[in-house]
């Protein structure tokens, strides 16, 4: 398959977008799944399929939980059960929604194919756990390590400190006493010549 670039200019994105062919289409239906199926199957998305228990996050029908009753590929919308409104003449249709305002709560995994990517999903995932359960213990014993350390500063902090007081007083005492043996120099101010000034110039 050929590798194509990704264009900037919005015409040719709707463009491509309307022209995908069917696999590329069922992987832009995917949709987040929830919390609990995050923790447990390892995957953050997957796409709609039929029986999947979904509930809408965004929109006017935020909170509605339901069924995904049919997934229109041509148009980028599913159908959940329930989910009706009225027209003029009184019929009632279904109201369509895009995958990306969904969450799914419950997957069908009646399908081998779609049981078979989830598990995959999983084996990819624990690796990951792994390492950053090995990542969270490890700062802790450095955390451990630190603290002793302190401790055995602040010990040898506490032994030094009356021997640097009993030092300092002992070279306070030493200035003191030289300053009193050295002699006081008595500056001698010169005694400034007063030069009479003649208006004759002598």
């Amino acid at each position: 398959m050929q590798a194509t670039k990704s264009a900037k200019d919005p015409s040719k994105q709707r463009k491509r977008l309307h022209n995908a062919p069917a696999h590329l289409r069922h992987k832009l239906m995917s949709a987040p799944l929830a919390p609990e199926l995050v923790s447990s199957k390892g995957a953050k998305t997957l796409p709609v399929r039929k029986g999947d228990t979904v509930r809408v996050v965004r929109g006017d029908h935020a909170g509605f939980e339901g069924k995904v009753n049919r997934v229109d590929l041509k148009r980028f919308r599913i159908f959940l059960e329930g989910l009706t409104r009225e027209k003029v003449d009184g019929t009632n249709i279904f109201v369509s929604v895009h995958p990306s305002k969904v969450m799914i709560k419950n997957l069908k995994l009646d399908d081998k194919w779609r049981k078979a990517i989830v598990e995959r999903k999983e084996e990819l995932e624990l690796p990951k756990k792994e390492k950053i359960v090995e990542l969270v213990k490890k700062p802790q014993k450095k955390k451990a390590a630190k603290k002793r350390k302190q401790k055995t500063t602040t010990e040898k902090e506490v032994e030094e400190r009356p021997q640097e007081r009993s030092a300092g007083k002992s070279t306070k005492k030493k200035k003191s006493i030289e300053r009193k043996k050295k002699p006081k120099t008595v500056k001698k101010t010169r005694s400034k010549q007063v030069t009479s000034k003649t208006r004759g110039g002598k």
